[in-house]
């Protein structure tokens, strides 16, 4: 997918999501984040923990893409010394303890993945409580969808003559599809944004005769762009907060002193 994110289309894609990444990922605190696949963007450049991986199943690193520029609320850090570290590992199996990682940044990694609801699943077991995931995919309910389901079934019927308009590999995973999952992992829904509503075409100047549709589309079918970003939070059943669990109990204790002075001053005017 790397090469396909130099096109005139994965240009204007990777703009998107590396706005929506930058201010997903800006205020999440912690000491570590992993961002698991698409090694070729930085998805942690806007993120302050000090420990920061990048994670691919490749044996090479590929070459990294041009970044667009952060929006203006958002400060990268100057400290190039704190750039990800490379690691290489399948997403359905993460060198990472139980409950270890503040962050995960998944870009795309769904689609690509073998497995992709174990892969979840394995980012639900290296995750802290009330540690976040955020998940980047297409949405196979929009035009880039439709037409990528169309040239599936054109390849089928010119025997591999035709070629596609996003990358061949991978599956689409839907929007409330991943929801789902994230609840069944104990996930709740922080945010949903879609993005990039004109329609698929190859060309440059295309994509900018229909500009006008990324405005009308966010208003009118919100749920049809191209692609969605989600932002989820690990919640763990029975967990108490300390403080609160001990001012409960010092309730508890006064309570029947509390019961005993107002006994008493009941009983004071019949004396």
């Amino acid at each position: 997918m790397g090469v396909w994110l130099t096109t005139p289309p994965g240009q204007y894609l990777l703009a998107w999501e590396q706005e929506r990444l930058d201010r997903a990922v800006a205020d999440v605190f912690g000491f570590h984040a992993l961002q698991l696949g698409l090694p070729e963007v930085d998805t942690l450049r806007a993120n302050r923990m000090p420990h920061r991986w990048v994670a691919s199943d490749g044996a090479v690193a590929p070459e990294p893409i041009a970044m667009p520029p952060p929006p203006d609320d958002v400060i990268l850090l100057p400290d190039s010394s704190a750039l990800p570290v490379a690691l290489h590992c399948e997403p359905e199996a993460l060198p990472f303890g139980d409950q270890t990682l503040d962050l995960v940044v998944m870009p795309h990694t769904l689609e690509l993945a073998t497995d992709p609801h174990r892969a979840l699943a394995e980012v639900a077991r290296v995750l802290r409580p009330e540690g976040r995931v955020v998940v980047v995919g297409l949405n196979p309910a929009s035009l880039w969808g439709v037409r990528q389901r169309l040239g599936h079934a054109r390849l089928k019927l010119a025997g591999g003559q035709r070629s596609l308009f996003l990358p061949r590999a991978g599956e689409f995973i839907g929007y409330w599809r991943l929801r789902d999952w994230l609840r069944l992992l104990d996930f709740e829904v922080e945010a949903g944004r879609f993005g990039c509503w004109r329609p698929p075409n190859a060309s440059q100047r295309w994509l900018d005769r229909f500009a006008w549709m990324d405005r009308v589309g966010e208003r009118w079918w919100p749920v049809l762009g191209a692609v969605y970003c989600v932002v989820a939070v690990k919640r763990v059943r029975g967990m108490r907060l300390v403080g609160l669990a001990r001012s409960e109990r010092v309730s508890a204790k006064a309570a029947p002193v509390l019961n005993q002075n107002i006994h008493q001053n009941h009983q004071e005017p019949s004396q």
